[in-house]
C-alpha cells in the first residue's frame, strides 16, 4: 500500500487517536502524559548562574502535546501543573509549588496545546514540519518562561534572558532533533502497518 493511499485517512488525526477511542483512554493518556512530564522533569542538570536547571520536561511536554493533540496535552500539562501546585513533588529536581520557573510550566501548557493543534494539521510527520513545530512549541514556553522569572525572581529583563534562555538554546535544539527523528518515524511505521 502506498504511503499516498494511506496518508488521506491520517488527516486530522494525532498519533493517540490510533488507538481505540474511549473515555478510559482518554484518561489514561492525560495521566500518563503528566506522568511522563513529572518523570522527564526528574532528569536535570543545575546551570550555574540559573535558578532554572536544564530538564527533560520542555522535551516532554511537547511531545505530549504532538502525541496527544491539542486538547489531552493541555489537560496532561494542567494534571501535572496542579499536582505539583498541590505537593506532588515532580517540578524540575523534585520540587512542587510555584517557584521562580513555575512560568515555564504555565508556557508549556500553552505549547502543548498549539503543538497539538499543528500535529492535528500534520505538522509532526515531516522532519522539517516537526523541526518547526518543535521550535515554536520552546519559542512560546520562553516567551512566557522568562519574564514570570524575571519577575519572580527580582531580575532585570537581561538578566533574565542571560539566566533563562541562553544556556538552554543548544541543549533545546538537541531535544528539537530528537523530536524530529521521533515523530516521523513513528508516522512512517503507522503508515506502513
Amino acid at each position: 500500500m502506498s504511503t499516498a493511499a494511506v496518508a488521506p485517512t491520517r488527516t486530522g488525526q494525532v498519533l493517540a487517536d490510533l488507538l481505540p477511542a474511549s473515555r478510559v483512554r482518554d484518561a489514561a493518556l492525560v495521566l500518563g502524559g503528566a506522568a511522563l512530564t513529572g518523570i522527564a522533569a526528574q532528569i536535570a542538570v543545575p546551570v550555574p548562574g540559573s535558578p532554572v536547571p536544564v530538564t527533560g520536561q520542555t522535551f516532554a511536554a511537547l511531545l505530549v502535546g504532538t502525541s496527544l493533540g491539542a486538547g489531552r496535552g493541555l489537560l496532561s500539562l494542567v494534571v501535572y501543573a496542579l499536582a505539583g501546585l498541590a505537593g506532588v513533588p515532580w517540578f524540575a529536581e523534585g520540587t512542587s509549588g510555584a517557584g521562580v520557573s513555575f512560568g515555564y510550566i504555565i508556557g508549556m501548557m500553552l505549547a502543548a496545546t498549539v503543538v497539538g493543534a499543528l500535529a492535528r494539521r500534520g505538522a509532526d510527520r515531516s522532519v522539517l514540519r516537526t523541526a518547526g513545530t518543535m521550535l515554536l512549541g520552546e519559542a512560546i514556553i520562553y516567551a512566557i518562561g522568562v519574564p514570570y522569572l524575571a519577575l519572580a525572581a527580582d531580575m532585570s529583563a537581561s538578566a533574565a534572558i542571560a539566566a533563562g534562555l541562553t544556556p538552554f538554546l543548544i541543549g533545546d535544539a538537541l531535544k528539537a532533533a530528537l523530536a524530529m527523528g521521533l515523530l516521523p518515524a513513528a508516522w512512517k511505521f503507522v503508515n506502513k502497518r
